[in-house]
């Protein structure tokens, strides 16, 4: 498959990556939106369109964020966040959830993260500053017990650095496990054999050769 480049669009801004990873969610799939903007994600899967989403803190079947009347403190999603239910929802203890997430059963988790290796390692609970708060929360057990793990994150740092890199620096979170990075300028597949460009925003194929230190094939 030939990279798409969109020369009139990009760089994406949170919503619209949001979107761009809601749409690229199979039908069908159990899906765990990590905290942060992965969460965003689900403003974007229509209720009842097939994609069934499952929390760290024991919920199966979470909506969208909710506002106004719809907001019920007791429903959060992992992030603290007030959500809607779908129909079917289902709750549980967390260490349930936990086993669900360890056990294999969910189809794609959605994670940001520090840094991405080529090779599919996943750096996303602490830089290794001595000021900076670690935070791993679940990300351990989805990295290594979902099926098909999705980043999205921005390119690049405020210092114009590449966080798609040949090695991670950072603590890993998991080794190998990430297959697909969504960021504001591009889109990447990481396989066994290598880093496969799928699509660009606002950027050629070229300009992010020059900008990434990472070889990637683009068809």
């Amino acid at each position: 498959m030939k990279v798409v480049e969109h020369a009139d669009r990009g760089p994406l801004d949170k919503r619209e990556l949001a979107e761009l990873v809601a749409a690229d969610i199979p039908a069908g799939s159990y899906v765990n939106l990590g905290i942060g903007q992965p969460t965003t994600v689900a403003d974007f899967l229509p209720i009842g369109g097939g994609v069934t989403l499952h929390t760290e803190n024991g919920m199966l079947g979470m909506g969208r964020a909710a506002t106004g009347d719809e907001i019920d403190p007791d429903l959060i999603n992992a992030g603290k966040i007030p959500v809607v239910e779908t129909p079917g929802t289902a709750y549980f203890h967390h260490a349930d959830s936990f086993a669900m997430m360890r056990g294999g059963h969910l189809d794609v988790c959605v994670l940001g993260a520090f840094q991405v290796s080529e090779r599919g390692d996943l750096a996303n609970w602490h830089t290794g500053e001595p000021d900076a708060i670690p935070a791993v929360g679940g990300a351990m057990d989805l990295a290594i017990g979902a099926k098909d793990v999705y980043v999205m994150m921005s390119l690049f740092t405020r210092g114009g650095e590449s966080k798609l890199v040949p090695a991670c620096t950072y603590p890993l979170t998991g080794v190998g496990c990430v297959s697909r990075v969504f960021t504001d300028y591009a889109v990447f597949n990481i396989a066994p054999d290598g880093v496969q460009l799928v699509a660009t925003y606002g950027i050629s194929a070229d300009s992010l050769r020059s900008r990434v230190p990472v070889e990637f094939s683009v068809d």
